[in-house]
């Protein structure tokens, strides 16, 4: 398994929740009920994603999620379960409560020699998103400058092509600055061990059998970013 996925190169709405355990087990069962494990997953239903996000010296990326910059975008590098077979380089958009995402597959020594700083090839490459990556890299300096890792555990409903995660085990390499290494240094950064982040993806709505099965009293919609949380640590 390698976490494959279709480009979705529109706008989606997209709602966090921060859950405890109690919470994800009666979500999942009740998701499980009328939802289909994503055909990626593995044996146990999850799989590992490891993302090294980019920013500037300024931490632009950062400070503009800080301060709830209603229009914005994130670079980032995305493989799974460490197979450096199939390694996607993301374009994250924010647009208040939606999002967009662009990508592109890169190969492995393409990665590494964007990760060493060995980027000139990029100005020549068939994809627009690593040529717009080359250009911010040269002109705004961005760098990479964390790796977010997790377990992701995927649903997904046909109508309103509805994608709902429950992601855990949310771990940063603080200050550690070599990227697509075999073995990874990193550290929790949960508050609580079973604490968890509940994604809800959709297009244009979400259909009611699957919105009255996330309605539990003690959840509350809330602003979650992985890449805000783990660079508390550097």
């Amino acid at each position: 398994m390698n976490g494959k996925k279709v480009a979705e190169n529109i706008f989606r709405h997209e709602l966090k929740y921060r859950i405890g355990y109690l919470q994800y087990m009666e979500l999942k069962n009740r998701l499980k009920s009328v939802m289909q494990s994503d055909a990626h997953a593995g044996s146990d239903g999850k799989y590992l994603i490891r993302s090294i996000y980019f920013d500037n010296y300024l931490d632009k990326a950062l400070r503009e999620k800080t301060d709830g910059v209603p229009w914005r975008e994130k670079f980032r590098i995305r493989y799974y379960n460490d197979d450096f077979s199939y390694i996607i380089l993301e374009k994250k958009i924010k647009n208040h409560a939606l999002c967009m995402k662009l990508d592109a597959e890169i190969s492995e020594k393409e990665c590494r020699d964007l990760l060493e700083g060995r980027i000139l090839w990029m100005r020549e490459h068939s994809s627009v998103l690593v040529q717009e990556l080359y250009t911010k890299m040269h002109y705004h300096l961005l760098r990479p400058r964390v790796l977010v890792s997790y377990i992701r555990e995927p649903y997904t409903y046909d109508a309103g092509n509805v994608r709902i995660t429950f992601d855990s085990d949310i771990r940063t390499t603080l200050y550690h600055r070599d990227f697509l290494e075999e073995k990874v240094a990193d550290i929790s950064t949960a508050d609580w061990p079973q604490d968890m982040v509940l994604e809800v993806k959709y297009d244009a709505f979400l259909p009611e059998i699957i919105h009255k099965a996330l309605q539990i009293g003690t959840i509350r919609q809330q602003a979650f970013s992985k890449y805000e949380a783990c660079r508390r640590f550097g």
